[in-house]
């Protein structure tokens, strides 16, 4: 195991080896990390980064296989192949752990190339702790931050993916639109922060009962937005009347009271073999649907079919 100040931890699976040591000269060490250097600031991709590195260290030290373990949510990156001569290292900033590198190759690694891969990850943690930083930058950009699922922008930018998706490949997609009821009045009775926990609550809600595949949005206020690939409207009736019932169980202690709501849902599907549709078309018929579930009483479901046959 090695320490050092910007990387620690070199845990090497190697055995001995008597291959003759040829360490890189200064003038050719500068030069590599003047060239790595200049490549990584080329990306804000984690994973770009790291193949960028991946590809310029090869000149150095010759490496068959790359396998970065990321500290956060991220997937492994695996670049090349995995061989059974490894050498792992941590990766760490005075800001905090980023992760685990390993690299890999059929022949063992001698201390010269150790040494020499060691100087080539100082320059790496930085650029890979900027992309780092980017990307979560990015995703928080699009997150509501009081509720944590996708915000109007991120809405705006599914929305315009999936109706291409589903026009291209000729696929259903549904449009839930979702909106508490009473809104006003639970913030008059209990006050704002309150309503913010049903908010949330509502949210959680939301995401417990749809699929993996589901997509779900604060529209803004106390409206939502769950977008439902490939999914007809008897599919969208099914989760949406799930959502409700979700909902309608809910309970937050206040006080020894409990603060309870529930949520009117509309329905838009776009149908395979329509004319292509935009997004303000599908959203018009949800919100028409929506204000007809309002209408009847509100805490239901009601889809755009039924208020195109009502009519």
């Amino acid at each position: 195991m090695r320490d050092m100040t910007m990387v620690i931890g070199a845990n090497v699976a190697n055995g001995t080896s008597n291959l003759p040591l040829t360490p890189l000269t200064p003038e050719q060490e500068l030069a590599t990390r003047v060239r790595l250097g200049q490549a990584l600031q080329m990306s804000l991709e984690p994973a770009e980064v790291l193949t960028l590195f991946y590809k310029h260290i090869q000149s150095a030290v010759s490496i068959s296989g790359l396998v970065f373990k990321f500290a956060n949510a991220n997937p492994d990156q695996k670049i090349g192949r995995e061989c059974l001569h490894h050498c792992d290292y941590r990766l760490t900033t005075d800001e905090g752990y980023l992760g685990e590198i390993i690299f890999s190759r059929s022949k063992r690694f001698v201390e010269t190339e150790l040494i020499t891969l060691e100087l080539l990850l100082g320059s790496l943690i930085y650029p890979l702790r900027n992309a780092l930083r980017y990307q979560k930058a990015m995703r928080l950009a699009l997150l509501d931050p009081l509720t944590l699922v996708g915000n109007r922008a991120a809405l705006d930018s599914a929305l315009s993916r999936e109706l291409q998706l589903a026009e291209r490949h000729d696929h259903e997609l549904s449009l839930l639109l979702i909106d508490a009821d009473n809104f006003k009045k639970i913030n008059d009775d209990y006050g704002h922060h309150r309503g913010d926990l049903v908010l949330c609550e509502i949210a959680k809600g939301i995401q417990s009962v749809c699929r993996g595949s589901d997509i779900t949005f604060r529209y803004g206020g106390e409206e939502f937005v769950v977008l439902l690939g490939k999914t007809n409207a008897d599919g969208a009736k099914i989760i949406a009347e799930r959502i409700r019932q979700q909902i309608a169980q809910t309970r937050i202690s206040y006080h020894g009271k409990a603060i309870s709501t529930t949520v009117s849902i509309g329905i838009a599907t776009r149908k395979p073999g329509k004319a292509k549709e935009h997004i303000n078309d599908l959203f018009e018929r949800a919100d028409t649907a929506l204000y007809q579930a309002k209408a009847n009483g509100r805490n239901r479901v009601v889809s755009s079919d039924d208020v195109l046959t009502i009519q």
